[in-house]
């Protein structure tokens, strides 16, 4: 069926103001579970011996931890919409939390970007690499890497590096410092890579393969189509949307951050703070750290949605017929 220019526009803005739609809601659903999950824990943000019943009522109060639960959730959506997440009752008391996540969020955020850009970048060059000279040495070593980048955790990763170049070379700070903040997320980043430089490759390796063995790389080659063109132009473009599906989430799991490899090189990131609030009570940190967990989670997976449909129409069009 043929279609205007307009008309898939307008199947395009459908479709992607029904994703957004999508993940509002489910974004507030997420926020609700929170609540009502932290109401059923055991304790309080008030555990003090030395405070009196009456003297927790009226902090319950003051807090507005005595209302129903669906009258707190609305309060606290409407004051996220203005970017207020409440104040911490333990960890630090009455300060904003934003405050808190503002000094925090940015390093994490730094080290996961860092380690997805290198793990992305080394890891698909590594699995175009083992699927062109398949059945080689290089396809072996190549296979060796990936398994060993899956098999070991990160935190292990974290104590050579910091061993070998931190202790022994001195060629890095073995814990993170203000004075060198660039220099001491080197061997963080190159740590937490590992596992999504693993994965990259191994995906990367495989959906090369499919693709050089198919019917219309047989064709680009009958029509003169070789080295590097051919690799780019028909067997990596038709690779990299399996891929994008495999590096979404594994982009929000290092922008989070790492609690053991933020342990290991003293970082002061969001991972030991939402550890910190969990163990404390600090209901309001702990929503607001998982409310940016999952809206970060959410908007990755939603650009990634809306990407899909832009670059496979048939995607939308089958979204369109589903109705």
């Amino acid at each position: 069926m043929e279609f205007s220019l307009k008309h898939k526009v307008e199947l395009l803005k459908k479709y992607i103001l029904k994703r957004i739609l999508i993940a509002i809601f489910t974004l507030l659903a997420i926020t609700l579970i929170l609540f009502i999950l932290l109401q059923l824990m055991p304790g309080s943000p008030f555990n003090d011996e030395k405070l009196s019943e009456d003297q927790k009522a009226v902090l319950y109060q003051k807090y507005g931890l005595d209302q129903p639960i669906i009258v707190q959730f609305g309060k606290y959506v409407l004051n996220i919409c203005r970017g207020d997440f409440g104040v911490s009752y333990k960890i630090s008391k009455n300060t904003p939390i934003s405050r808190l996540i503002s000094l925090r969020l940015p390093i994490s955020i730094k080290i996961g970007f860092q380690a997805v850009l290198l793990g992305a970048v080394i890891g698909l060059i590594l699995g175009i690499i083992a699927a062109i000279w398949h059945n080689t040495i290089i396809d072996t070593v190549a296979t060796i890497i990936s398994v060993l980048g899956v098999s070991i955790p990160s935190y292990v990763f974290a104590l050579a590096l910091s061993y070998q170049f931190g202790f022994k070379l001195r060629l890095f700070p073995m814990l993170f410092t203000n004075t060198q903040p660039f220099v001491s997320t080197v061997l963080p980043s190159i740590s937490l890579c590992m596992f999504t430089l693993a994965s990259i490759a191994r995906f990367t390796r495989t959906e090369m393969l499919e693709s050089l063995s198919s019917d219309y790389m047989l064709l680009a080659e009958s029509k003169g189509i070789f080295g590097f063109r051919l690799i780019y132009r028909h067997a990596l473009r038709n690779t990299l949307i399996p891929i994008i599906t495999v590096l979404a989430p594994l982009i929000v799991d290092l922008m989070t951050g790492s609690l053991v490899v933020e342990k290991i090189f003293s970082i002061p990131g969001v991972g030991s703070l939402l550890v910190t609030a969990i163990q404390s009570n600090d209901y309001n940190v702990v929503i607001a750290l998982s409310f940016i967990y999952s809206a970060m989670y959410i908007g990755i997976m939603l650009a990634v949605d809306i990407l899909y449909g832009v670059i496979d129409p048939r995607i939308r069009l089958s979204s369109e017929g589903d109705k």
